[in-house]
């Protein structure tokens, strides 16, 4: 390609709204342009990157026995009313009618749609097991869509399924993918970590999730360097002290005037905040039948633990959680900053207990009435609870659930992630095959996702530096930049073809108004893992200039030479990435 006939062109600024370093670099080198609020173009240089990332895609999902197939955008809506999400999923769903009428679905995810073919083809356990894949097109109104690609609103997905008979089945896939997504991360040179995760609005059995850690990911993650134990923070457990045994004492209620906070009120009582009960008021929206409730969540966690939103929702199968106001917290009988479930009106409200307040004696917690507390709280005397389970948060230097060592949380970006479904779609569905006994069963699915735009910002915020972005050979738009300068344009015009009749992809910068440093500067932008520059004085020297991008030294190679020794780095610098792939590989456990 001549870059004077690339659609698209570079600048000297990124867009004033471009807070992570993937988004700057993919605008200014001419890679996306912004259409809305998460909407993006992706231009012929995206475009190729994608393509690359897509194949290397198809081929692992091959390897594994896949099979590629496309599958709609816009869905009727029956189907997800059968599975019931229609009714469970918030506003991130796009809903529409269309000229008839009738409800439509944006594609958010297509296991409704795979299980409606599913349910169509698949008659006999002699039709598995199967695993069927597509790269699709996909809308979910995220409302805190930022940072470029990180997240969006409309994106590119490659989706598979998995179908089997029986559960081990299901093992096999799901592990057969979980080394499947390493091998795509490891060759587009991406370093990711899997870690247990929620189902969230997947539903399911087991779920992880492939994270690239970087301090710009939403997600945060725990983990032990003792024992390898992952898990994203939602889900992440954590072994709890174990309160000292105490003779439960009388209830006492006492003044705490200016004691709205946990940490003021330790400070007020001279106690430890783990001695305290820290109140936490909700409200959920939660499906009965089809209709969608609110209902008055009380939270109840040790003074010196977080809650955890996601363990909290998945307790109480909330769809969606938000804090309560403060005329809904008085209308139960609590009081804000002083509040404990002591006394409160208990219609249409949830009291859901952390289950380390749940055994713990003694404590301190709200007297609904400001100012003032009660000491010696104990649970199942003084108050009790709808719910008891663990809702609090993992943090730094909590002790590791399977070892006991103290774990550590980092930042990462979520690139992909695998889902064991069960029998929760074909079931809802009646998705249904006749077993060797002549039974009819649900069939047993899997779901597993990559975001293509996500994993292409997310190499570019491992791969770049000062001057742009640094392609790894395996995902890059060429293999070569051509940059032609005075005195070497025949030569490079000669090269360009010889380059490109021996199969090297390559970007030639033909144009012949820009200076040098502009042209040099538009190559380290763009990325192209190696460079030649060709003009005059280097041609007077004996050949052209070779230089590997993100290195400073060239090397001068003569001009006949060049097409063998470009031929050479390219195979040097792919099978270094696929080496570490291999190397990965091995070291992954055995399932």
């Amino acid at each position: 390609m001549r870059l004077s006939h690339l659609f698209g062109e570079t600048l000297r600024e990124a867009p004033a709204d471009a807070e992570f370093i993937s988004h700057q670099l993919l605008v200014r080198a001419g890679y996306i342009r912004q259409l809305g609020a998460g909407i993006f173009s992706y231009l012929p240089l995206a475009r190729r990157v994608m393509d690359k990332i897509e194949n290397i895609m198809r081929e692992e999902m091959n390897a594994i026995g896949g099979q590629e197939l496309t599958m709609p955008v816009v869905h009727p809506a029956e189907i997800w009313k059968e599975t019931g999400r229609w009714y469970q999923i918030g506003s991130e769903m796009g809903r529409m009618k269309d000229s008839t009428g009738r409800d439509m679905v944006l594609a958010m995810t297509h296991e409704e749609v795979v299980t409606d073919l599913v349910r169509d083809i698949i008659h006999s356990y002699r039709q598995l097991p199967a695993l069927i894949y597509h790269i699709q097109t996909k809308w979910r109104d995220e409302p805190r869509s930022r940072g470029g690609l990180i997240r969006v609103r409309e994106f590119t997905m490659k989706d598979s399924y998995s179908l089997d008979r029986d559960w081990e089945g299901l093992d096999k896939q799901y592990w057969n993918h979980y080394r499947a997504y390493f091998n795509i991360f490891n060759r587009c040179d991406l370093p990711t970590i899997a870690v247990e995760s929620d189902v969230g609005m997947m539903g399911g059995k087991q779920a992880h999730e492939f994270m690239y850690l970087t301090p710009i990911g939403e997600d945060t993650l725990v983990i032990c360097d003792a024992c390898g134990y992952t898990a994203n923070r939602q889900v992440a457990t954590f072994r709890k002290p174990e309160p000292e045994p105490e003779t439960p004492q009388p209830l006492e209620k006492i003044p705490t005037p200016d004691t709205k906070t946990i940490a003021d009120l330790a400070d007020f009582l001279d106690i430890p905040q783990s001695k305290t009960a820290k109140a936490v008021f909700m409200v959920a929206t939660v499906t009965e039948g089809q209709e969608d409730v609110q209902k008055f969540i009380f939270a109840v966690v040790r003074g010196d633990m977080e809650l955890n939103e996601t363990k909290l929702a998945n307790a109480v199968k909330a769809k969606a959680l938000r804090p309560a106001h403060e005329e809904e917290i008085r209308a139960i009988g609590a009081e804000p900053g002083y509040g404990s479930p002591i006394g409160i009106r208990r219609e249409n409200v949830v009291v859901v207990v952390d289950d380390l307040v749940a055994r713990s004696p003694n404590l301190v917690a709200g007297a609904n009435e400001e100012g003032y507390h009660y000491l010696h709280v104990n649970y199942g005397r003084d108050f009790t609870a709808d719910v008891v389970a663990d809702i609090v948060a993992a943090a730094d230097g909590y002790a590791c659930p399977q070892c006991g060592a103290a774990l550590r949380t980092v930042r990462g970006v979520e690139v992909g992630n695998i889902f064991k479904l069960g029998t929760r779609y074909s079931a809802a569905m009646n998705a249904l095959f006749q077993d060797k006994d002549g039974t009819r069963k649900p069939v047993i699915m899997g779901s597993y996702g990559i975001g293509v735009g996500r994993l292409m910002a997310s190499i570019v915020e491992e791969h770049h530096d000062d001057y742009g972005i640094i392609w790894p050979i395996t995902v890059a738009p060429y293999h070569v930049h051509i940059v032609a300068l005075k005195g070497g344009y025949e030569v490079a015009e000669r090269l360009y073809q010889q380059l490109q009749e021996a199969g090297v992809e390559v970007l030639y910068d033909d144009r012949r108004e820009p200076s040098p440093g502009e042209k040099f500067n538009d190559a380290d932008l763009i990325g192209i893992p190696l460079r030649l520059t060709i003009g005059g004085r280097s041609l007077k020297k004996g050949g052209v200039e070779l230089k590997r991008r993100g290195e400073k030294e060239s090397q001068l190679i003569p001009v006949d030479e060049v097409v063998t020794r470009v031929q050479d780095e390219i195979r040097v610098m792919t099978e270094a990435i696929m080496e570490k792939k291999r190397a990965f590989a091995e070291s992954l456990p055995r399932r």
